[in-house]
Order: structure tokens, then sequence, then C-alpha cells
């Protein structure tokens, strides 16, 4: 064990960079997907890919214009995003499912890194304990996804140890008084402080599918081993937000769809809203799309196969429910004002969540359509920004590096190749 054991096994591994084992291994996944039938560009796609490295080009070029002297990026419409590491990391992000990025892109994303690295302080932890960071596991997740992007010399290594480890911190585990049955339980959350267990008259934590999809694709470019136990905690909770009869009881017709809710634990913060009340008495979420994107990507990436019936249902949630246009799922009344204000989100998880599926799963053209929608909303100065505020998406600094990394995943699923740096 490491000295910090409150993670469990995979803390263990936080310091060991992926091995060349696991990227022979997702080399082979993508190759036999294209012999599979995944990567062929048909003829009609190659001038909407076109069109899509055009789009890309422009959008990269308006974040680069964004870049302030210290490498950071930092919001010109909200203050709580002015902290500079909560937008730096998935901006840069964005900049890795690039087909082309140009000069002035690499220097950025060199900027944006040195940037991330001088969070680090002379003890190798996130410095004043990252109580600085609004979005801790957000920032934390991704930060450690993109420091060792262009360099895996110690000093980078370092970095992204760094990062990764105060990620971990954040997880509802049973190290910080969580118990199994805890709905909350094997997450991540919004908390700013570490998530330790409420007790009696205080405010509690909750785990939801967004944080925890982050946190999870930071374990997988770490490299823990998918037999750690962290993924089978991890699982139970994305389990608990997925409308799905539980083992050994038949569906519910009336709310067992396969789609997935943004969390089990706090009913205000379920978008669509309520569904209804089932024979045993629970109350049930709507499905949506943003949600349901995230959660499939959760269950595959944590382990479970393509034919799982878990990832089955929730991708015939996708396949039926799918927009290019809008967040689609059933939302109430009194919710569906708030459909919307996640777009981009959705595009960028959807496009995510669909490319992890590969071309052969597929029954929708989501790619060609959604490419088309991004393409035609895009703002003439290369930003995207949403007409809803509710999740900040109004901030073409939010908007746009998620417009730009679902783009780019309808490029590379429409024309059958893969970015150097695609994860």
């Amino acid at each position: 064990m490491t000295s910090d054991s409150r993670t469990g096994p995979a803390s263990e591994q936080f310091v060991t960079r992926r091995s060349s084992l696991v990227t022979r291994h997702s080399s082979l996944v993508i190759l036999l997907a294209c012999f599979a039938g995944g990567c062929r560009e048909p003829q009609g796609d190659k001038e909407l890919v076109a069109r899509t490295d055009r789009s890309l080009a422009r959008g990269a070029r308006f974040l680069v214009s964004k870049q302030l002297p210290d490498g950071a990026w930092r919001s010109e419409v909200y203050g709580g995003l002015k902290d500079g590491a909560t937008l730096t990391p998935p901006i840069l992000k964005a900049f890795a499912y690039l087909p082309n990025p140009d000069t002035e892109t690499r220097a950025a994303l060199r900027k944006g890194v040195s940037y991330l690295m001088s969070w680090i302080g002379a003890d190798g932890r996130i410095r004043s304990d990252g109580s600085e960071l609004p979005f801790p596991v957000y920032t934390a997740a991704l930060a450690s996804m993109v420091v060792d992007m262009e360099s895996q010399d110690p000093a980078h290594e370092r970095a992204r140890s760094a990062w990764f480890h105060h990620l971990l911190q954040y997880r509802l585990s049973g190290s910080l008084g969580w118990k199994p049955e805890d709905s909350a339980f094997g997450g991540w959350g919004y908390a700013v402080h570490v998530p330790k267990k409420a007790g009696p008259g205080e405010s509690p934590y909750e785990s939801n599918l967004s944080a925890t999809i982050f946190g999870i694709g930071a374990l997988r470019h770490a490299g823990v081993a998918l037999d750690d136990p962290i993924y089978r905690e991890v699982r139970s909770f994305v389990a608990r937000c997925q409308n799905f009869p539980e083992e050994g009881k038949d569906a519910d017709p009336r709310f067992d769809d396969g789609g997935f809710f943004f969390t089990s634990s706090d009913p205000a913060r379920n978008k669509a809203g309520i569904a209804g009340t089932d024979s045993l008495g629970r109350v049930r979420y709507n499905s949506y799309g943003s949600a349901t994107a995230d959660g499939l990507r959760a269950l595959i990436r944590c382990g479970l196969a393509p034919d799982h019936p878990r990832v089955e249902a929730a991708r015939r949630w996708l396949e039926t429910h799918f927009s290019a246009t809008s967040n689609p799922g059933r939302f109430t009344e009194d919710r569906e004002v708030l459909r919307d204000a996640t777009y981009y989100y959705y595009c960028w998880s959807v496009g995510h969540a669909l490319t992890a599926l590969g071309a052969q799963k597929t029954s929708v053209n989501w790619a060609r359509a959604l490419a088309e929608s991004l393409v035609r909303q895009q703002s003439s100065n290369g930003a995207w920004a949403n007409a809803y505020t509710d999740a900040k998406e109004d901030d073409p600094l939010v908007a746009t590096p998620l417009a730009v990394a679902a783009l780019a995943h309808c490029r590379w699923t429409l024309s059958g190749e893969r970015p150097p740096s695609f994860k």
C-alpha cells in the first residue's frame, strides 16, 4: 500500500504510467472494429468531414485567442469560473481530439499544461490542498488526463500523479465512512471538500453520474486495471442510476426503459423530473439523454461488455431517443426549461458513448446528424454558445470545448480514423 491507503488498491497504481500493453490492447480493439466494418468512410461523408475539419480549426482558433498570458483560460461571463483551473483542463482535452492541430494550438496546449503543473507544490500535492478549486473532481480528473499529453517526462508524470491522487480523495468510499448500502456509495459528486459521510444534522454529500464519468476516465487514463475493486464500487453507484430491473425481478414497463438519470440521492438534481412511484413505493425518475450517455459510457469503461444486458438496454434507449438538436427524454412540464440547458454537454457525452460502441453497433447515423447540427450552430468567430444559462453553456468557453470534442468524435466516426492521442 502507498502512504495514502484511504482510497484502497487503486491508490497503489496512481503513480504508474499506463503500460504499453494497455496501448497495444486499445489499438487492437480499434483494428478489429475496422475489420468488422466500423472504420469505412462512406463516399458521401467526405465532404462533411472536410467541413467538420474547417469547423474544428475555427473552434480551436477561438479557444487559442482566449488563452491568458499565464496559460489559463478564465470566463469573461461568470465570476465563479475565473479561477483558471476550472476551464483550462476541458479546453486542453478538446485540443486532444483535433485532427491536425496547428503550431499555435500546440503552443497553447503546452502553455496550458505548464499552468496546471504550477498547481503542484514542493510536497508533490496540489497546493493549498486544492481548497481554491470550485469543481475539484472535474478539474483533477481532466488535469490528470491532459498534463502528460505531449510529454511523459518525470515532471509531467509527477503532475499527473498529483492530480490523480487529489481526485481519489473525493470518491465517496468506505474510507470516508460510506457503506455499500448508501445510495451515494462508490461515485464522485460536487463536494468542494473531502466528502466524509455526514453525521446527524450535517448536510449530506451526493454522488452523480457526471462527476463519476470523469472519475472513471481518470482511472482508465492512469492504467488502473479493470479487476481493481474500485470499479466494482463505482459500478454499484452507476447501476443505481439506471432505470433497469433489479436482478431476479421483472421489469416495470412504466419505468425500466434502460435509460439513466443523474443521481439516486438528490431528486432535485435529476433534470427530467420524477416519473412516478413504483409498486415497491420507490420514487422513480425519468431517463434523459445526457444522463443515459454518461451512464452507458460508465458501464463500458467499468468493464461491462457491449452485449451485457445493462449496456444493451442503455444503447437501445439512446438509439430510440437520439436527437442531434435537443437533449432527449421525457421531461416533466416544470423541468422542460432544463432540457437543453446542457445541450452541448449532451452532444459531448453522446458522441463519446456511441463512439465507444463502435459504428457496427449503432443503428442510427448519429455522427452525420450531429456533425451537421454542430457545424450549423457555430458562430462566425468560431465559438459555440447556448441560449440557456442554467448550466453556464451560454459562456462560449464552456460550450466551445464541449462542441469541439463532440464534433471531433463525429469526425473520427465518419472518417474511420483516430487521432494519435485518442482516449
